[in-house]
């Protein structure tokens, strides 16, 4: 039983960190599609160029808690041990 809790200990960590990078990504994404398809500019530049712009963003502002919740689980791990 003690596995299957760090384990989905595990998926909690990296859904927490991957979660606002994915979210606001995908929501770029779907705003930009709108754009584009009303406009009729089909530039596949434009979509990844902003996501781009939004993930390292999002890596910008929360990468220090994103860090910290990562070394946290680390050190539980490790105390396991």
């Amino acid at each position: 039983m003690e596995t299957v809790d760090i384990l989905r200990e595990g998926v909690v960590v990296a859904l927490k960190l991957g979660a606002p990078m994915l979210i606001l990504s995908m929501m770029v994404g779907i705003l930009v599609a709108i754009f584009q398809a009303v406009t009729q500019i089909h530039e596949q530049s434009l979509s990844f160029i902003l996501k781009l712009l939004v993930v390292i963003l999002v890596l910008l502002a929360g990468g220090g808690w994103m860090l910290e919740t990562l070394q946290d689980f680390t050190r539980y791990l490790f105390t396991l041990m």
